[in-house]
């Protein structure tokens, strides 16, 4: 039930009618248009007299929706747009596919997303995209999504690499080109650090959209660490901070983990860890996903076994339930199965009349 005067539900704590933060102490009370609000502060009720809105959402303009399955399983209250998010694991744990779909969802969601990458060059980026059967060509048209592109500097020559693609790969290059900024140097930071504010300026990146870095074990191998972590820094605090964009960030483990990046969980908002493991299923290597941290919301530090399927990107499953299915499925099955096999022999083996007088 809701009083009339306060338009809040009895029972609750009041929240504040401009910012929906919790009133801790005697709230500032105003009429507007014959209609009495409650705030928290007299600053908030000013604000409310200057904008032609309110936040509708306690920190809903603070959150938003991965739509990865184990990212949404771990966060109940969803991901901090301010944040930067260390993405860590093993080759073989498919962290390239969760960088990927995190970029599909951020497009479903008809906002714009940047791929920094020093991984690839543009047409395997677009190619991987399209493995997924998560079809980017459209995005990219319009420069909804946009690639940073800091490998091919590696190339001699660029157009020999053009000249040597077949007809599929140079339509794919073709589609993505108009939508490439290219690093002349990824070795330097400010080049890299004013072309992406430059991409997210052009874009009006604000609240919205997501940054994905490809990855920060290949830009660590380019510079000297100490640049590498003022890299990381600046960008935490240009981006994540300065315009709440989210910013993941992959990091292959290849060396010991005490190494940069995977040292940065200190420096960064959230870590997200990607491992193998052997102990669920004998003799099988299964993938599995965890939220180490994550600042300012919720987070269920569980592990979560999944695989990658196309189409569908990540699906998570029990390892236990899956094998009592396929036990359960299999006894189904030899019990249904006539015993075709075990006639066959009796009649094998059933004596013959004697012909003989």
């Amino acid at each position: 039930m809701v009083d009339d005067t306060t338009g809040h539900a009895e029972g609750q704590e009041p929240r504040c009618d401009f910012c929906r933060h919790l009133i801790p102490e005697t709230p500032v009370v105003a009429s507007v248009e014959e209609s009495e609000y409650q705030f928290c502060s007299q600053a908030c009720r000013e604000a409310l007299e200057k904008s032609a809105y309110v936040f509708t959402e306690s920190h809903g303009f603070m959150w938003f929706d991965p739509g990865v399955s184990a990212l949404n399983t771990s966060l109940p209250q969803g991901a901090p747009r301010n944040a930067f998010v260390l993405l860590s694991g093993p080759a073989g744990t498919r962290d390239r596919a969760l960088q990927a779909e995190l970029i599909w969802r951020t497009l479903q969601r008809d906002e714009s997303a940047i791929i920094v990458s020093f991984q690839e060059p543009p047409g395997s980026i677009v190619q991987q995209f399209l493995t997924f059967e998560w079809n980017v060509l459209p995005y990219l048209e319009r420069d909804q999504l946009h690639i940073l592109d800091c490998f091919t500097y590696r190339l001699s020559t660029r157009s020999r690499m053009y000249e040597r693609m077949n007809e599929w790969n140079q339509h794919l290059h073709r589609v993505a080109e108009n939508a490439t900024t290219t690093i002349r140097d990824p070795t330097d930071i400010d080049e890299v650090t004013n072309k992406l504010d430059n991409c997210l300026e052009n874009h009006n990146l604000v609240d919205s959209g997501l940054v994905l870095i490809d990855s920060l074990t290949e830009f660590g191998a380019l510079v000297q660490p100490v640049r590498a972590y003022e890299f990381v820094r600046t960008i935490r605090a240009d981006v994540c901070k300065g315009r709440f964009v989210p910013v993941y960030a992959g990091a292959t483990v290849v060396t010991e983990e005490s190494l940069f990046p995977h040292d940065l969980a200190y420096a960064v908002d959230g870590v997200i860890d990607l491992r193998l493991t052997e102990k669920l299923v004998p003799e099988t290597l299964l993938k599995q996903i965890r939220i180490r941290k994550m600042n300012g919301v919720l987070v269920i530090p569980e592990w979560h076994t999944y695989e990658y399927t196309s189409g569908l990107g990540m699906v998570t499953f029990d390892p236990e339930e899956e094998q009592a299915k396929s036990a359960a499925k299999a006894t189904e099955t030899d019990e249904n199965t006539p015993d075709h096999a075990d006639a066959e022999t009796d009649d094998q083996h059933t004596d013959r009349p004697d012909d003989t007088v």
